[in-house]
């Protein structure tokens, strides 16, 4: 089995590199390094420390360019990375592996919350192509591993703004939250992957023309529609634009166009509707 580990330099993926190269042969492991751009010299001096990294542990390496420019959204930053990151799964037919750990769990459920979500917002890290070996572990803990192995990484200045939500919420989720109620919404996101799965699984079994008959959407409970379209507009939208989508669907009339958003376009004809435009997001 070859390991694609995704390092960006920072701690988090320095701690997981050197986790696996103790106990994987270097000839299954790839590092993956994918530098967006954002932040111009600084990121070219952490591909060149990724890279000399690398040499460090004897393993190969994998770097990318994506010449964003500073004003490139954490959104765009993201999808670039991991279609970099997939990319070099795929070319060594490997497992990714990424860096999250359980700091990263709790953020992410905390910014679905804050823009709008059912229950699914819980239910995060689902991509099942994706390993998180580190999802347990607190950021806390990961520092300890790291000054104890006598470790290098670099710091990204970008952690320490304003601009992005999720640094907002951090310090405001770290003075709010107690180690028990950690381990609670850990828990909670696990009960919510396992009935993620099985809904999945029934949504699987739908005929397939019913998936855009405006007649089937009309006469179906709202909680299974929402669930429905989320399937079919491949995760793209929040919860109230699912929620928007699905008034659409059942008032607009034939031959209208809808943008829902985030790149999702629906046509519509008197009987059905067609999703002609989505970009899928991990």
């Amino acid at each position: 089995m070859t390991y694609v580990l995704a390092v960006s330099g920072g701690v988090d993926s320095v701690v997981l590199l050197d986790m696996f190269a103790g106990r994987i042969n270097p000839e299954n492991l790839v590092v993956a390094h994918f530098e967006h751009g954002i932040r111009g010299k600084t990121s070219k001096n952490d591909a060149l420390f990724v890279k000399e990294l690398s040499q460090k542990y004897r393993v190969k390496c994998e770097i990318d360019y994506g010449d964003l420019t500073k004003n490139a959204s954490e959104d765009l930053a993201r999808r670039k990375r991991y279609d970099f990151l997939k990319s070099i799964a795929a070319k060594y037919s490997g497992q990714l592996v990424t860096a999250h750990h359980q700091d990263d769990l709790i953020e992410t459920i905390a910014i679905n919350l804050y823009r709008g979500t059912g229950w699914r917002g819980l239910a995060v890290f689902g991509d099942k192509s994706i390993a998180r070996p580190l999802v347990g572990i607190t950021k806390e803990n990961i520092y300890n591993y790291a000054l104890r192995h006598n470790l290098e990484w670099v710091e990204d200045e970008t952690n320490l703004t304003s601009q992005y939500l999720r640094n907002r919420l951090r310090g405001k989720l770290n003075a709010l939250l107690s180690d028990s109620r950690r381990e609670g919404l850990v828990r909670l996101h696990q009960e919510q992957t396992v009935l993620a799965d099985a809904i999945s699984n029934e949504i699987d079994n739908l005929a397939g023309e019913q998936r855009q008959s405006r007649y089937f959407f009309i006469m179906t409970p709202e909680v299974v529609a929402i669930e429905l379209l989320r399937d079919i507009t491949d995760a793209k939208l929040t919860r109230p634009q699912l929620e928007r989508l699905l008034i659409s669907i059942k008032t607009l009339r034939p031959g209208s166009t809808y943008e829902a958003g985030s790149g999702v376009v629906v046509e519509f004809t008197k009987r059905h509707f067609v999703v002609i435009n989505t970009s899928r997001v991990v």
